[in-house]
């Protein structure tokens, strides 16, 4: 049997001994990231770049991998193909292609669909969204992880301290360009879906977060000996095994829809399997090495003095 040791101020593990080689580390995958960004760019999905849209009606449930493996043989291998309702509804997105009218890229899907796959597939719709669309989308999406980084701010500031709110909204900030750059890295696709996942993780990051400043400042106002190094190093011992527990666990449900989920929300569970490895790293070592940095002490976190009504006349007697 496994026995747990309970950490205590007497037994600590050192985290800030390599705070120094952490800070360089998050530096070189921050510079990287940005740059392959600016390099590489990011590759765009249909739902930022525009494409056209076909909805079709078989008779019997579709098999989606066998449409794949069609359209791919039949140079709509960029084709994205997913359910639409039911099981018999499918929708084909295809990116813009230069010189090529919307209908024509509709009849070319629709005639290879008739031949391969059935002959009396029910056209539901042909649509073409454009680009204008697409970069609505994109704004609209950067716009929400910016209010939700300034609501964080304000939210930590008001129930924390402001070194924290700091400290908590730059790993955070960390946490979003590293998940960009691996994108870029791998040229995968950036859809609505990713998305939803860079918003999911800013909020799975943030909850660790509040748990080790909750701690940080429990333990600011109960160890009035120990300095901020010591004090933060026993705070983020204390709250080690709930944020192991928790990634690993979280880890192992992404690892599962990452490898049997589908190609649908493939891009979505690599973002959020990235997100709680990053998120693990800064709320261990980016957040605290900031709040040291900044020169929190004991003052900062004590609450204020409130002066009972009684003092008041004593003293003034």
């Amino acid at each position: 049997m496994f026995q747990i040791t309970k950490v205590d101020e007497n037994n600590p593990v050192n985290f800030m001994s390599i705070n120094k080689w952490t800070t360089a580390l998050s530096v070189i995958l921050i510079v990287f990231s940005l740059s392959t960004l600016v390099v590489k760019g990011l590759n765009w999905g249909l739902d930022f770049t525009g494409g056209t849209l076909v909805e079709v009606g078989f008779e019997q449930p579709a098999n989606l991998s066998e449409l794949r493996t069609v359209l791919e043989a039949n140079e709509f291998g960029d084709a994205v193909v997913q359910n639409y309702g039911t099981q018999r509804d499918v929708l084909v997105r295809i990116p813009p292609r230069e010189g090529a009218a919307s209908d024509t890229i509709g009849n070319d899907l629709l005639r290879v669909l008739q031949t391969n796959i059935d002959g009396d597939i029910d056209v539901r719709r042909v649509e073409f969204v454009g680009p204008q669309v697409g970069e609505e989308l994109a704004e609209a999406g950067g716009l929400a992880m910016i209010v939700a980084l300034i609501c964080i701010l304000v939210y930590v500031s008001f129930r924390f301290e402001w070194r924290l709110a700091l400290s908590a909204v730059a790993g955070l900030g960390q946490d979003v360009v590293l998940i960009l750059g691996l994108f870029s890295l791998l040229q995968m696709q950036v859809d609505l879906t990713i998305l939803a996942a860079l918003l999911a993780v800013i909020g799975y990051s943030l909850n660790d977060s509040i748990v080790v400043a909750d701690r940080i400042r429990e333990n600011f106002r109960k160890l009035r000996k120990n300095t901020p190094v010591e004090v933060i190093n026993i705070s983020l011992s204390q709250t080690m095994s709930r944020t192991l527990v928790t990634s690993l666990t979280t880890l192992m449900v992404l690892l599962v829809l990452m490898f049997f989920g589908g190609q649908m929300i493939f891009g979505f569970s690599v973002a959020l399997a990235m997100g709680v490895v990053v998120g693990t790293y800064s709320s261990v070592f980016t957040r605290s090495t900031l709040v040291l940095a900044m020169g929190i002490s004991r003052e900062d976190l004590m609450p204020p003095e409130v002066e009972k009504e009684g003092e008041d006349q004593e003293n003034y007697l």
